[in-house]
């Protein structure tokens, strides 16, 4: 079992930066990969950036840009840096991790419990 807790959330203005954190309770260097999700009142959940074990990074059109995710293994954490905050990004933030079982190879991954991100004037 691996938790993951996230934080860096807030109440920002528009235009300001954010770093979350995702802090992991085990290991991450063997995560098949990792992700930032987020979900707005009345929406489903989003993927908004990702990141492999091998530091491939994929983002949401909406972000490109803006937030860059990263992974720092040694310290089990990944990261997401928030530039350029619009309203539109508010919203609770999730970290996921994704790994590939040893012999099954079948996909499992654990949430964190999500962060608020606010953007307002």
């Amino acid at each position: 079992q691996v938790q993951l807790v996230e934080s860096g959330g807030g109440l920002v203005q528009p235009g300001v930066s954010l770093r979350l954190s995702c802090a992991a309770s085990g290991s991450i260097s063997s995560a098949n990969a990792m992700g930032w999700f987020r979900q707005a009142p009345g929406k489903e959940r989003e993927l908004v950036a990702a990141i492999t074990s091998g530091g491939s990074t994929s983002y949401a059109e909406s972000v490109k840009g803006r937030f860059t995710v990263s992974r720092d293994n040694a310290k089990n954490t990944m990261y997401l840096q928030m530039n350029s905050l619009k309203p539109e990004d508010t919203a609770v933030y999730y970290c996921n991790a994704q790994y590939i079982a040893t012999i099954s190879g079948k996909p499992y991954s654990y949430w964190g419990q999500g962060t608020q991100v606010t953007v307002s004037s």
